[in-house]
């Protein structure tokens, strides 16, 4: 007669029965959604209930004595009713019951054969007396359990060793019976989604919960390649503490799960998972545009979870519709792809129209992650990249939508090599052939190593080629030493369009660190630095500093930021070749031709939070006035960069200079930091000032104000 802590069986004994057992099931189904899912404040536990006799006794040893002194008293107490000796009855009852917050014993279910078993059951329950009941760091909680007893009763000390008997075949034919019943959880732990090789979803509010913990100065941690795992962060961020810190202390089930817990979770000592119900619900207004108000109404579901200590799978099935301020409308019709589809959501994904003057743009991302050991881990998925330690990267980033992709990453002593090869499509009409969107792929190289204790230094390559002459996956780009496809295209092939990269972090101190990227688009070094204005000079740079707990505020971090980035880079002369997918670049979200100055805050208290965001820049855009229209100044990464006016002489910011000023400031509040959903609101101003006037081109400004409930598993861009 074991106690089993958090747990719901049942049996169906015969067919007879059916009617009463389908209504036990549905009973104990409920039961058991939140008991799979129920362990936090409230019932997660440092100390089991404790009786009496069990005061004196040592912490390892209060579990056991909790256990035989239960099962002693129901035995002693149970009075077996006349029927089952008359009807000659063996069989099993099971009870679930609960020891409250002030250590009361409550019978929550019964599920016996007999009405009389079950109120004698609930008559021993009423014997029982007061225990210490649970608790959570020193705090009473409850804890649920149940109770399964043999009928006729067995002394527990025969219960006990009854499982010592061999496995002959009819007692595997009697554990057969009870397998499927026996696969129920125990209570939910988080160190295993903590510890896990999962990745943190990327968004930048969230990852600057724990950025500063991530550059201390003398850790070994590698910040260049985004996502995270919980098992990189989880060295130098206490998840569990900050979890626990932030717990409201809900006895209710809605309660627990509204504001602590994953919505349902099941556990076993070798696998565990979680389902929650996702949402992105959004209303606004963009007071300069005739549009009544913006929306964006998104519900998905998302499950996670671990297949022993090495695998691990993680899956968001997106359904969504749309409608955002008219800039980021209209900048989504601009890329729309070739097949009548209206536009491409920036960041998601195809948006089919929905009613007129909206976007439906269903979506689904995921992985799987293994590790075979403490040295590498691989995943296969469909999601998004981010490689660098600023707001922005000129090398990898995750502004376009989600593609496939397989990725391995290798850490050993002071350094981290991640390579990664993606899927991309071309959705352009004349990259379109018989209906179908062209593909090529990405392979990427990027060395993280930690050169001293301050001091991180990475060098970065990609590698994009398309199928031609039908050659489909070239299995050459699947050699990972990095730089050796770059020499390659240096020497003139034009199978492939090469980028390499560098970045850099200096931490000077626990509070303030320096960082760089350097993109380069070009090999010749008689362009690049001849000083003769060459369109081969293809080069991009980022200079940034972050100041974590400025001016001695706690979770106060500024970071300010340049980038700057010279016209035709990531653009090619062939169709497929240019740097993007989706019609979206795989770098910056502007392209190239700009220069850039972003400042950002954030702050957070508790579960509130906040976030200020000024951003100016200037764009050299295409003229496209009816007589310019087929010349390329650089901006686009897009268009062909052979139809450049000119091969020398090209300057930064050249064709229809653009002054671009956007405001942005967020408040908000964490309602769950188990599935990161939040409340917000937002204000942005944006200002959008073109030097020449045209067809497509003209001065405008937006002020967008947007209310939010989100579940957030990625960043939104609309610093366009």
């Amino acid at each position: 007669m074991a106690v089993y802590e958090n747990v719901v069986s049942f049996d169906i004994q015969n067919s007879v029965r059916s009617m009463r057992k389908y209504t036990v099931i549905i009973i104990l189904f409920f039961y058991s959604v939140i008991n799979l899912a129920q362990e936090n404040i409230s019932t997660e536990y440092d100390k089991y209930p404790v009786f009496s006799e069990c005061q004196e006794l040592e912490f390892s040893d209060i579990k056991n004595c909790f256990n035989s002194t239960l099962q002693n008293f129901v035995y002693n107490k149970f009075k077996m009713p006349e029927i089952v000796s008359k009807e000659n009855y063996s069989g099993e009852m099971i009870t679930l019951f609960e020891v409250d917050a002030s250590g009361t014993f409550k019978v929550l279910y019964v599920d016996a054969v007999y009405q009389e078993l079950k109120d004698e059951m609930k008559r021993v329950f009423d014997l029982l007396p007061e225990v210490s009941p649970a608790t959570q760091n020193g705090k009473p909680t409850y804890v649920q359990f149940s109770l399964p007893t043999k009928i006729p009763l067995l002394a527990p000390t025969h219960n006990n060793t009854s499982a010592e008997k061999n496995d002959s075949t009819e007692n595997l034919i009697t554990k057969a019976a009870k397998e499927y019943d026996s696969i129920v959880s125990t209570t939910f732990k988080y160190d295993k989604e903590y510890t896990s090789q999962l990745n943190i979803p990327f968004t930048h509010q969230s990852y600057n919960r724990f950025d500063a913990n991530m550059n201390l100065v003398g850790n070994n941690a590698h910040t260049g390649a985004k996502p995270y795992s919980y098992n990189e962060v989880s060295k130098y961020y206490n998840f569990e503490e900050k979890r626990t810190e932030l717990a409201k202390p809900r006895n209710s089930w809605f309660g627990r799960k509204f504001w602590n817990e994953h919505l349902v979770t099941f556990q076993q000592e070798k696998y565990w998972f979680t389902v929650d119900v996702v949402a992105d619900l959004q209303l606004g207004k963009d007071i300069d545009s005739e549009l009544s108000y913006t929306y964006n109404n998104t519900r998905a579901i998302n499950l996670q979870g671990g297949l022993g200590k090495k695998l691990n799978f993680w899956t968001t099935i997106y359904e969504s519709q749309g409608r955002f301020a008219d800039y980021i409308n209209n900048y989504a019709i601009s890329i729309r792809p070739d097949g009548g589809n209206p536009g491409i959501v920036p960041g998601r994904g195809i948006g089919k129209d929905f009613k007129g003057d909206a976007f439906d743009y269903p979506i689904a991302e995921g992985y799987l992650s293994y590790s075979p050991d403490e040295f590498f881990n691989l995943q296969l998925g469909h999601g998004k990249q981010f490689i660098g330690d600023g707001y922005r990267s000129l090398l990898l980033s995750d502004v376009a939508s989600p593609s496939p992709y397989f990725k391995l990453s290798t850490q050993f002593w002071k350094i981290k090599y991640t390579n990664t090869w993606m899927s991309l499509r071309d959705v352009r009409p004349e990259a379109t052939v018989n209906g179908a969107f062209a593909t090529k792929f990405l392979a990427t190289h990027y060395l993280s190593w930690n050169v001293s204790k301050r001091f991180n230094l990475g060098l970065f390559e990609s590698v994009l080629w398309d199928k031609s002459n039908d050659r489909g996956f070239d299995f050459n780009y699947l050699n990972p030493i990095i730089f050796y496809r770059a020499i390659e295209f240096s020497t003139g092939s034009r199978a492939g369009n090469a980028l390499i990269g560098l970045s850099g972090k200096y931490k000077v101190s626990n509070k303030v660190n320096l960082y760089t990227q350097l993109i380069i688009d070009e090999f010749s070094s008689t362009d690049i630095f001849g000083g003769n204005g060459s369109w081969k000079n293809k080069l991009g740079y980022q200079l940034g500093a972050k100041y974590y707990n400025a001016f001695g505020v706690n979770n106060l971090n500024l970071q300010l930021e340049y980038n700057q980035v010279r016209p035709y880079t990531y653009s090619h002369d062939e169709l497929l070749l240019n740097y993007s997918h989706n019609n979206q670049s795989m770098a910056h979200l502007w392209g190239a031709n700009f220069r850039e100055f972003i400042g950002i805050a954030h702050y957070q208290k508790e579960r509130w939070f906040g976030m200020a965001k000024l951003i100016y820049g200037q764009r050299g855009l295409d003229i496209d006035d009816g007589v310019n229209d087929d010349v390329n100044y650089g901006s686009n990464v897009l268009f062909d960069n052979d139809n450049r006016p000119s091969d020398t002489g090209i300057s930064l910011l050249q064709g229809n200079k653009t002054n671009v000023l956007i405001a942005d400031l967020q408040v908000g509040y964490l309602v769950n930091p188990a599935t990161n959903l939040k409340v917000f609101a937002n204000l942005t101003y944006r200002s959008f000032d073109p030097s020449i006037t045209t067809n497509t081109l003209s001065k405008n400004t937006t002020t967008w104000i947007n209310f939010g409930f989100r579940t957030d598993l990625f960043n939104w861009y609309f610093d366009l």
